[in-house]
């Protein structure tokens, strides 16, 4: 365990270190923080966390810099979460407040992430597997053809075309709106085959068919492997650290591209609290040299997706966390209102 005096020093190089871009000396140190101990005593801290992986030496430079070991420990132990200022929050609100549609809810969050941060940001799109429904609606489109549409409790909307086997009259097709909206409105998306899987029987017999046929794509749309989906922003902001990335950040951007990197990255929606991966902590290769916040977001104090930012591991964590956070406090205030 390091003392309380080491975890201070550690503290005072993470902040000067991410402020200045700068590797940090002791001299340095003691002149910009009240340490309490001579510059030599700092000296010797600087030595023994170094000993220990939490600080190393650029080859060019005296000064010392942070580890992802001495990153994490900043993260878990030292880091308060930075509150939003008052005009910071009413700013997030009314933008989300604007928005018109889920898209647009995503598309803002994205765009208001990546200015807050001065990162990537990236959010998932609410899952639908963790989702309630809210209403189901049926429309005619000719006498064997209906049109499906799901809304969702996060605003979410899908849409099917359904080929029925025989001609189905509006009659019939009201009653069926009627009948499988007061089963599964409101309800959760895992509970609803169990609930319709008897009403075929409710129907006449030439009607069943086309009633199947229904509640198959309402139930394909449900567990559709290739829901996931992601919208990024703020790509252009690692232009701005260039030198925080070894040789070129092209691996970023490469990993950046792939979907399904971003969704290991993100994590599961389940985890609701602020989680922060640091440096090679990311398993994907060409992420090493970046940390990642995220965040669940959704209604009713449940998490349906997961929203973060990706940048250089030098980046500020407290501040970071603080913004992640109460953005996605906000969105989810929105999907709740929707």
């Amino acid at each position: 365990m390091l003392s309380e005096r080491r975890l201070q020093v550690l503290r005072a190089i993470v902040q000067d270190y991410v402020g200045t871009e700068e590797p940090v000396g002791s001299k340095a140190l003691t002149e910009r923080h009240r340490l309490g101990v001579s510059p030599a005593t700092v000296r010797n801290d600087m030595a023994a966390l170094e000993d220990e992986g939490y600080i190393a030496q650029p080859h060019t430079s005296a000064g010392r810099i942070p580890t992802d070991k001495g990153y994490r420990l900043f993260v878990d132990k030292l880091a308060g979460v930075k509150p939003m200022t008052a005009p910071e929050r009413r700013a997030i609100q009314n933008f989300l407040e604007g928005a018109v549609d889920l898209d647009d809810v995503v598309a803002r969050t994205v765009r208001l992430l990546a200015q807050l941060t001065r990162q990537v940001a990236v959010v998932q799109y609410p899952s639908l597997t963790r989702s309630t429904v809210r209403h189901v609606e049926l429309l005619s489109l000719a006498p064997a053809r209906v049109m499906l549409v799901l809304i969702t409790d996060t605003g979410r909307v899908e849409q099917r075309v359904v080929d029925c086997p025989a001609p189905f009259g509006e009659a019939s097709l009201a009653d069926l709106r009627a009948r499988l909206n007061s089963r599964v409105a409101n309800r959760r998306f895992a509970d609803v085959p169990s609930l319709v899987e008897d009403l075929p029987e409710a129907f006449e017999h030439e009607d069943r068919g086309t009633v199947s046929t229904v509640l198959s794509t309402l139930l394909e749309t449900l567990v559709e492997e290739n829901e996931e989906r992601l919208m990024i922003g703020g790509t252009a902001n690692l232009t701005r650290f260039g030198h925080d990335f070894p040789l070129t950040i092209r691996p970023v951007l490469e990993a950046l591209e792939e979907q399904v990197v971003l969704l290991k990255l993100l994590g599961e929606a389940q985890d609701p609290g602020v989680t922060v991966r640091i440096g090679h902590e990311n398993a994907h290769e060409g992420l090493n040299s970046t940390s990642v916040v995220s965040v669940g977001y959704g209604s009713g104090g449940e998490a349906v997706a997961k929203l973060g930012v990706v940048g250089p591991t030098r980046m500020d964590y407290p501040g970071t966390m603080g913004a992640v956070r109460a953005v996605a406090r906000y969105v989810g205030q929105i999907l709740a209102e929707s």
